[in-house]
């Protein structure tokens, strides 16, 4: 019998992609970089940033002493556009996903979170209306450990006080956390309903697990 569902949070419950986006490429442009330049230390920072070992802030920081451009004012317009990027992305998901979670509430079912997410991200998270609807949210910048390490998943089941095959898995698929969360005794199924809203790369369907094209589908299965 299914007694909760754990969700990933970004591509899954909110889109990066409703909103004017400030990933790599306008970061770059912003320090006036080539996006070579930028990713040469920012893709190399990535495990740190998702596990808590260093902040946005920190790690623009680097990239402005070592390119020789380092400017607390240039620094401080950086962060703060990446913040109101990051709180912009609460205020666009659909009614949907509140209906849905909200179906799930009144089934009597847990609802979990596994995310993960940079320092930047956490306080959105926390802030947005969809956090009170977690039973349990591990943000992997909080926790130390991010998907696709079974630890995770592990942790979210002993913090449910529930057994792997009493829980379904609902992510887009990134970190590979379908397989992760199947590894580890799961029923995972793939949101689709926000892959054709990425226009910057091809969606990515894994057709091994079940699709889910609008939230409510879930309900399918519960």
């Amino acid at each position: 019998m299914i007694k909760a569902v754990i969700f990933d949070m970004f591509e899954t419950l909110v889109t990066h992609y409703r909103s004017e986006p400030y990933f790599g490429e306008q970061v770059a442009a912003d320090l006036n970089l080539t996006e070579e330049q930028y990713r040469k230390i920012w893709d190399s920072t990535e495990d740190d940033r998702s596990l808590g070992k260093e902040t946005f802030e920190e790690t623009i920081s680097k990239i402005m002493q070592a390119n020789d451009i380092y400017s607390k004012e240039l620094l401080k317009k950086v962060v703060n556009k990446r913040k109101e990027c990051k709180e912009k992305i609460f205020t666009t998901y659909g009614k949907e996903i509140t209906d849905m979670l909200d179906a799930l509430k009144k089934k009597g079912l847990k609802i979990a979170l596994i995310s993960n997410c940079f320092d930047e991200e956490v306080e959105p998270v926390k802030n947005s209306r969809l956090y009170p609807y977690f039973d349990v949210a591990l943000l992997s910048y909080e926790v130390g450990i991010m998907k696709p390490d079974p630890k995770i998943f592990k942790l979210a089941l002993e913090r449910l006080k529930l057994e792997p095959d009493e829980c379904i898995y609902v992510g887009d698929g990134g970190s590979n956390e379908l397989r992760a969360a199947t590894d580890c005794g799961m029923k995972a199924y793939q949101a689709r309903w926000y892959l054709k809203e990425n226009k910057r790369r091809a969606p990515r369907i894994f057709e091994e697990y079940t699709a889910l094209n609008k939230p409510q589908d879930i309900l399918k299965y519960i």
